[in-house]
């Protein structure tokens, strides 16, 4: 869930700062600009990190406006701008000289993006002599997230997606965040997800993005990493918490819905694993989606994936209780079986109905894995997240509807 929650959230944009950055040498971690002559992706020492943010709602809202976001301007030294680490300045300096249109590479706005519930996210934008001016965003990895992903893993899933023309070019890498370009999309919202012609484009997209083929084993993560986030919540968690959530029944849980969910054929694809609306964005001139923020990204049952986009719907990270889920918003019968019909790839008319039923039905069992997934990332961010979120009631929401709706979907 990357939520604005555990799953990514749309970004809306903070005041602007206004930054002067001094001047000073340039970095050796700067990757090639996609306007600059050499438009390859360069590779970049391996001792800089990089990781994406399940902001449970990690994205940003990169619209085509050109306005500011805000009215607030603040010169540099605010603590806004104190954020940006001198690593990323450079890196920035650097990126701006090769434009060579930007009216001083030194001044930019730096503009904080809410919603990331791991990161920070700042967009960085140039005044150009050009009606458009030049943004990019950086990401400021947040402290005790490791728990969740393997960094390494997740650097090479953004520079494979990158490499791939599927999300945001990689432009530099500093020791404890990263640059990236700027999509000019808009950050889906939460009721974009129920628009029968968004929810069309969104599944043909998820489609494409399984059949991708990631380098390096094609194994299963999720139930090793339902196993991992439990030992590591039963660690962190005081014994009421533990006594509360029932924590000590759940590898039980985790090992009976392997059993059911495993025993026979099923898809297997490279999963985003937080389809929330935070993390998927569409050109409103070409209608194109872009899926972004790949931490949580792996091989999986790809009726995991649709569980989890389906549970996302009933989520709305952007009110004054962005940890509220209403599922009385969880899409209907005749609603996911349009997604998949869409996914899939058939029509109303051709013999693939057991298919389809067949999928649906996995779908609805693999809600129950994100119940517990997106429950245990819950707990374990109330102790290593420092941002304001209520994560325990979020986790209480999941658990609880993992418990109502298991007697539905496994018979016990």
């Amino acid at each position: 869930m990357s939520p604005l929650l555990p799953n990514s959230t749309a970004f809306q944009a903070q005041p602007p700062l206004l930054a002067i950055f001094s001047a000073s040498p340039i970095s050796s971690s700067i990757l090639s600009f996609p306007n600059s002559p050499n438009n390859k992706l360069n590779i970049i020492p391996k001792n800089f990190l990089l990781c994406c943010s399940k902001v449970m709602g990690s994205t940003v809202n990169q619209s085509n406006s050109d306005q500011n976001p805000g009215n607030k301007t603040v010169v540099d030294g605010d603590d806004h701008n104190d954020r940006i680490p001198e690593e990323a300045r450079k890196i920035l300096r650097s990126l701006a000289s090769d434009w060579n249109d930007t009216v001083d590479p030194n001044t930019v706005q730096v503009i904080p993006l809410k919603g990331a519930m791991t990161n920070e996210v700042y967009q960085i934008k140039w005044p150009t002599i050009h009606e458009r001016s030049r943004k990019v965003l950086v990401r400021i990895y947040g402290k005790g997230v490791d728990v969740f992903f393997d960094r390494g893993d997740e650097i090479k899933t953004f520079e494979f997606m990158s490499q791939k023309g599927q999300g945001p070019r990689l432009l530099g890498r500093f020791s404890n965040g990263r640059i990236e370009e700027f999509i000019r999309a808009r950050t889906l919202s939460a009721s974009d997800l129920r628009d029968p012609e968004v929810s069309a484009l969104i599944a043909a997209k998820v489609r494409e993005f399984h059949g991708l083929d990631m380098p390096g084993p094609k194994t299963v993560l999720l139930w090793e990493r339902l196993r991992n986030w439990l030992s590591a919540a039963k660690t962190m968690c005081p014994p009421e918490e533990v006594e509360a959530f029932s924590l000590n029944t759940l590898q039980d849980e985790i090992s009976a819905m392997e059993k059911n969910m495993t025993s026979g054929h099923q898809r297997v694809g490279f999963c985003h694993n937080d389809l929330q609306y935070g993390n998927i964005m569409m050109d409103e001139e070409t209608r194109s989606i872009t899926i972004i923020d790949y931490e949580y990204a792996s091989y999986n049952p790809v009726a995991f994936d649709i569980a989890n986009h389906f549970c996302e719907m009933a989520a709305d990270y952007h009110t004054e209780t962005p940890h509220i889920l209403d599922y009385s918003k969880y899409p209907s019968l005749e609603e996911r079986k349009r997604f998949i019909r869409v996914y899939l790839g058939c029509s109303d008319d051709d013999d693939s109905g057991h298919v389809l039923d067949q999928l649906v039905q996995e779908v609805e069992k693999y809600t129950l894995a994100s119940h517990l997934f997106w429950g245990l990332w819950g707990l374990i961010s109330e102790h290593v997240n420092k941002i304001d979120f209520d994560y325990l009631g979020y986790a209480r929401q999941r658990f609880q509807q993992y418990w109502l709706k298991k007697p539905e979907l496994l018979g016990t």
